[in-house]
């Protein structure tokens, strides 16, 4: 199964809209979204697809935000969430959250992915793989990720370019 993961939108729904196309081109089944959507039109973008969210610490939860999003046959979602696709068991959070610490500890998950940082990171945490995509937004380069989980593969993706990006350009600061 190959998983579209993305974070920090920030509002920019072109951004999101971009990520999501190539996502899907590049055969992504399921999308997660690691929190700071920031925007109705950003969820817009969302709607139609097999999406996993969370809130981050720049999100809206008011009860109007609900509304819609269920409106949107979105799932309300959480400051995380737990899944499990393709036999993997997987946490999602936005980073900044107390629980986040405990996560990163493991705790039985083979996946947690997380923003936040506006920084790619692909480490390991015992038998826990933690990936944060980078960001959509208020980054250089604008990145997101496409995981096989099965093979484990995983290539991080600039939204400009469609190009993975190089290992050597994953330590990148956020740009303003």
């Amino acid at each position: 199964m190959i998983v579209g993961i993305m974070s920090d939108s920030h509002g920019d729904a072109a951004a999101t809209a971009r990520a999501v196309a190539l996502l899907k081109s590049l055969g992504a089944e399921h999308y997660i979204h690691c929190g700071d959507v920031c925007g109705e039109n950003v969820l817009a973008e969302m709607a139609g697809y097999a999406f996993t969210f969370v809130w981050g610490n720049c999100d809206d939860v008011s009860p109007a935000i609900r509304k819609y999003v269920e409106g949107l046959g979105l799932r309300w979602p959480q400051r995380d969430t737990r899944i499990e696709l393709a036999g993997k068991r997987i946490a999602v959070y936005h980073g900044h959250e107390p629980g986040f610490a405990t996560a990163a500890g493991g705790n039985g998950l083979d996946y947690l992915f997380y923003g936040h940082t506006h920084r790619y990171a692909d480490t390991r945490c015992g038998g826990c793989r933690m990936i944060n995509p980078g960001a959509l937004y208020r980054a250089r380069p604008r990145t997101c990720a496409r995981l096989d989980l099965v093979s484990g593969a995983l290539r991080v993706l600039r939204i400009d370019t469609g190009r993975a990006v190089p290992l050597e350009d994953t330590a990148m600061t956020p740009g303003v």
